[in-house]
């Protein structure tokens, strides 16, 4: 993938990332000192359950099998017409995709878009090579994302401020940020979605600082992400509990706990670059 030229903390020597060859909101677990990718829940606007933490890229559900009419990232279709994911059953769900007409004045990547229908019929008022994310279901308005140029194996994407992700079968170039900072606008907060982080609703309530339990990625206040239980001391949660981002090398963790120290949220060598000192607290073995 792509590397980002944005800064998270101070500035370490670039380190190419390597494509995250697991699947949903995270990467391979981390004990909290080997340096992996930490075991998070997924996002969420609403509270729920989840026994088993997602992987790196959002997956479809069981019996999601659809037919590929085309190519996101040839876009084969004929002229006046681009490809898009839609649910071929008509469900919640991009599961195929197809040939629909391109607005008169397509949206361009970043600007507000509208779709027909629903999030996934696959009709919408974006331009060629992107589709609308992120829908309202009442408004039925969104963002234009576009697709992740370079092929399946290797996906990239053209504007440095992006990296690929969302669905697997149909990556996006979406917005990072940085989690020590937190510069998303007010209301959100910077939350490890995909291989990287990405602005997401604030979804916490009066809850979500160290120790608070959290099933989401986006349950825990700005500045903080949802662990494992095990990783976070003293936490009551069944499947997570929130602690804070940090900056190796710092004691930010240590001074609030002398059990945890901060690790390192990517794997020696695979951190996009300005992410290398990206880290966050969790328990020492």
């Amino acid at each position: 993938m792509l590397m980002a030229v944005v800064a998270c903390g101070p500035s370490a020597p670039i380190a190419a990332p390597a494509g995250d060859d697991d699947d949903e909101m995270q990467s391979e677990g981390s004990s909290g000192s080997t340096g992996t990718v930490p075991d998070e829940p997924e996002a969420s606007s609403s509270s729920g359950s989840e026994e088993e933490p997602p992987s790196s890229f959002i997956e479809a559900p069981d019996g999601g099998n659809g037919f590929f009419e085309c190519d996101l990232y040839i876009q084969d279709c004929p002229s006046g017409n681009k490809c898009n994911p839609w649910a071929a059953d008509g469900g919640t769900y991009w599961n195929a995709t197809r040939c629909v007409p391109i607005a008169d004045d397509p949206d361009g990547a970043g600007e507000p878009c509208t779709v027909d229908g629903s999030a996934t019929s696959g009709l919408d008022s974006c331009g060629l090579g992107a589709m609308c994310w992120e829908v309202d279901a009442e408004t039925n308005t969104g963002v234009c994302r576009e697709f992740c140029e370079g092929g399946f194996d290797n996906p990239v994407c053209a504007d440095p401020e992006t990296l690929c992700g969302g669905p697997r079968d149909f990556p996006l170039c979406l917005p990072v940020c940085c989690p020590v900072e937190q510069d998303c606008p007010e209301g959100q907060g910077c939350y490890p979605v995909s291989y990287t982080f990405e602005c997401a609703p604030d979804a916490s309530g009066e809850i979500g600082t160290l120790g608070d339990p959290c099933e989401y990625i986006n349950a825990c206040d700005t500045g903080y992400a949802c662990m494992g239980s095990s990783m976070v001391p003293d936490c009551g949660g069944t499947i997570g509990c929130c602690t804070p981002f940090c900056l190796v090398g710092t004691t930010t963790c240590s001074d609030l706990d002398p059990r945890m120290e901060c690790s390192p949220w990517y794997e020696e060598d695979r951190a996009p670059h300005g992410y290398e000192l990206t880290g966050v607290c969790v328990l020492t073995e």
